[in-house]
């Protein structure tokens, strides 16, 4: 039980530091990015694998704080990078799954 409170935890900090950050990189009230953020779709990855992946709680506590960083920055920002982030983890937890 104590795990999930800590996964919470890790990912409600990450969430309001990607929310903080992305207010800092751009401060206009409203601006429109469609382009595809490679950085922060590396950090989308490697969260969500180790957040699914890892069988270690401080591990998964990392990921899902990146995971979340990702998840929570501006409305707008970071859906794209978060998807493939979590398709691509999906895909490994599927493949680990079925490999075992």
């Amino acid at each position: 039980m104590l795990d999930y409170m800590i996964y919470i935890l890790a990912f409600a900090v990450g969430s309001i530091l990607g929310l903080v950050y992305s207010y800092k990189q751009h401060g206009e009230p409203f601006v429109a990015v469609t382009e595809f953020n490679m950085v922060m779709a590396v950090v989308s990855i490697f969260g969500w694998c180790l957040a699914f992946c890892s069988g270690n709680v401080i591990l998964s506590a990392i990921g899902f704080l990146l995971g979340g960083f990702v998840m929570g920055e501006r409305p707008g920002y970071g859906r794209k990078e978060t998807a493939v982030g979590l398709i691509f983890a999906i895909g490994l937890f599927v493949l680990l799954k079925l490999t075992v």
